[in-house]
């Protein structure tokens, strides 16, 4: 990867569909999912696709899927499918892997051989969907085995679109991405990377009070297009947690393209923007070591 070439580095996308055309959601909260966003012509790209639309851009991209089986039944996309098919663009494609934390000890292994031996440089979790408190002791045999693999750990927090205006939310629970959840995660595993995924509505203040607090969490700032972000996530962005946070889209809900544009027009410091565009990227998912 010519890091030195990038424009950006988007280090939230998402592998919506396998090769086989199955979807890593259910057709019942993918509806939901594109009201939400009025997201109808939104089609979802494969990976080679994805590859494509980044290189075109002169941008890299750290690509997941979510594994919630044990909540939805809904059967995921496989880890090592991505893993696969982004070695296949290495100069393009960063790939991360989700595990369900009921998966327990098998879901640890699997996280262990994803990252040494297919090249998985991180991992997805989305406690709504996945239907599990990030605090949970259930989830804390793989977080061991992340930490202890040195990659980080990507949290959705705040509202999701996944499940809204259906009749109980399909089931989500929004308490569980609370970013203050998380934040015991980085009390008791304190050598663990993790991303607080999106500015965290309703708990914008918890999430950059956790930040600000712990020194190994961070914030991406997708989901939202840049001229909606709360003006004290700015504030922090420019100032405090200027090293801290990190460009991410939600493609292909989202993209780049429109995410960029907006971030233009925010009154960022000069010497901050590359840092949230692909700086601070670099050094959390050790990029200038490969």
């Amino acid at each position: 990867m010519n890091l030195d070439s990038l424009v950006a580095i988007d280090v939230h996308t998402h592998a919506e569909i396998s090769k086989d055309g199955h979807g890593s959601l259910s057709p019942h909260l993918l509806g939901a999912s594109a009201d939400y966003f009025k997201a109808h012509d939104h089609r979802q790209p494969t990976i080679p696709e994805m590859a494509s639309y980044y290189a075109s851009r002169d941008m890299a991209a750290v690509v997941f899927t979510v594994d919630a089986e044990h909540a939805t039944g809904h059967p995921r996309i496989s880890n090592f499918e991505v893993a696969e098919s982004c070695a296949e663009f290495p100069d393009v494609l960063i790939p991360f892997a989700s595990i369900d934390p009921w998966k327990g000890r098998a879901g640890a292994r699997e996280a262990r051989r994803l990252v040494e031996s297919y090249g998985v440089r991180g991992f997805k979790f989305h406690p709504s969907i996945q239907g599990f408190a990030p605090d949970d002791p259930l989830a804390y045999p793989l977080y061991e085995v992340i930490e202890e693999l040195g990659v980080p750990a990507l949290f959705h927090t705040g509202q999701t679109g996944i499940g809204a205006g259906v009749p109980g939310g399909g089931g989500v629970r929004l308490k569980y991405s609370n970013p203050m959840l998380v934040d015991d995660v980085a009390v008791d595993f304190p050598e663990l990377r993790i991303i607080l995924a999106h500015p965290s509505f309703p708990w914008q203040d918890e999430a950059l009070a956790v930040a600000t607090h712990k020194p190994y969490v961070y914030i991406d700032l997708s989901g939202w297009s840049p001229k909606y972000f709360p003006p004290q996530l700015v504030r922090y962005a420019n100032s405090l947690l200027q090293d801290k946070v990190l460009f991410g889209s939600d493609y292909p809900v989202i993209t780049p393209d429109r995410w960029l544009a907006d971030f233009a027009k925010l009154e960022i410091k000069p010497e901050v923007r590359p840092k949230i565009l692909k700086h601070n990227a670099i050094r959390l998912l050790g990029l200038e070591k490969t």
